[in-house]
Order: C-alpha cells, then structure tokens, then sequence
C-alpha cells in the first residue's frame, strides 16, 4: 500500500485522531494536506461531491424504470425501497463506529486509520475528501446488489438496491451539507448540531450522520464513559 505522505502517521494515534504536524499552525488556517507521495494516487482520494450524484442517481433511474417496466407495482417497490434505506443507515452506523474509528496498535492500523476516516476529523471541512470515492462505493453497491439479488431474485433486489442508493447519496450529501452549508431549518440544523457535537465534543457517540436512528437503538447518543450528556 502507498504510504501515506503526512509526516504524523509516524505516531497517529496522538492527540485521539491523528494529529497532523500541520496543527502547530492555526488550525483554521490548514484545511487539507497530502496523503500520498504519488500524484495519481492522491488525486484519487478525492472526489467532488457531486460526482457520487452525477454517477448513481442514473442508475438508480435505470434499474427502476426496467423493475416498473417488468411489472414491479408502487405498493411493492417503496415498501421494499424503506427496506433498503434501512439496510444503508446500519451499515453507515457500523461503518462509522466500528471500522471508520478504530485504532488498532500497529503502525500501519493507525496509518489506515488516518486514511480511510481519521483525516477527515482533522481537516473536517476539506471538500474533496468529505463524499466517499466511486472506487470504494461502486464495490460496495454492486456488493449489496448481488446479495440481494441473490436472495430475494433481480427482481426485487432492485427496489432493496434503489433504497440503499439513496440512503447512501443521503448520507454522503447530509454529511457535505452539515460541514459546508450555513442549515438554519429542521432537520438540516438538528443534524449538523449533531454531527458537530461528534466531531468536536470528543465523543465516542452520535454515530449517525443521515438518521440518529441506529444510536437510539443501540443508546449511543450520548457518550456513556462518565462525561456529562450533550443534548443533539
């Protein structure tokens, strides 16, 4: 694997995140650094938010019309859809508590670490890396689709795909919007109050970025190690 540029992976563990060498400097002032030494690689990790959209909601028209086309009824597809929805905002809970924010003892598990999640809270409103690349959610769409194609048949699979692509482009669109827009109105406040509350308040909480769904059911709202509660 390309090791990543950033001189503090050395020890990335420090100061929770990885603590960029940058921090010296006023933190306002460093929004980005660079992650690789090579230039195709780096330019890779980034993506601007609008590619997700440009790229899925396409397909996601595509699959619907062919599923309607075959003779797929509204009663069943939405349904079926919420269906999938709800398979995306658990994997968004379990991917962002336990694989986005672990920290392993090994150099190259905290190297991972900032790479894949750990960058992002130190430099939390660098936009290019704020929306997740097509080379990991193309996999892991197709991944889901197969799945649930193999279970329930193409045919319904499709409407549970259509919902997780949408919960997916929620999240990812949520989570550039509560970085990068002034929200003034419910929910778009709430969340981003929120989502702030995870990032800069040190909890080990508030997992959820497109729903606090997953949080309430597993009691993750408010950190439980003795601190006091943060209201969302």
């Amino acid at each position: 694997m390309q090791r990543a540029a950033d001189p503090t992976l050395e020890d990335p563990g420090a100061g929770g995140d990885a603590a960029p060498a940058a921090a010296a400097a006023p933190r306002a002032r460093v929004t980005t650094c660079r992650m690789f030494d090579t230039p195709v690689i780096e330019r890779l990790s980034r993506v601007h938010p609008l590619t997700i959209f440009v790229f899925w909601l396409p397909i996601v028209v595509a699959v619907s019309v062919w599923n309607f086309s075959n003779g797929m009824s509204l009663a069943v597809y939405l349904p079926l859809c919420v269906a999938g929805w709800l398979c995306w905002s658990f994997t968004e809970y379990v991917l962002h508590r336990w694989v986005f924010h672990f920290r392993g003892r090994r150099s190259w598990q905290r190297r991972m670490h900032f790479i894949i999640h750990g960058v992002h809270h130190d430099y939390p409103n660098d936009g290019g890396r704020l929306v997740m690349p097509l080379p990991i959610t193309v996999p892991v769409g197709l991944g889901f689709y197969f799945v649930m194609s193999q279970l329930f048949g193409a045919f319904y699979g499709v409407p549970l795909f259509v919902g997780f692509g949408i919960g997916y482009l929620l999240y990812d669109g949520i989570h550039y919007a509560t970085h990068h827009f002034a929200l003034k109105r419910w929910p778009g406040k709430w969340l981003k109050r929120y989502h702030m509350v995870h990032h800069f308040a040190g909890f080990e909480a508030k997992w959820g970025v497109s729903t606090p769904l997953w949080d309430y059911v597993f009691r993750t709202v408010d950190d439980r190690r003795g601190r006091p509660p943060v209201q969302g």
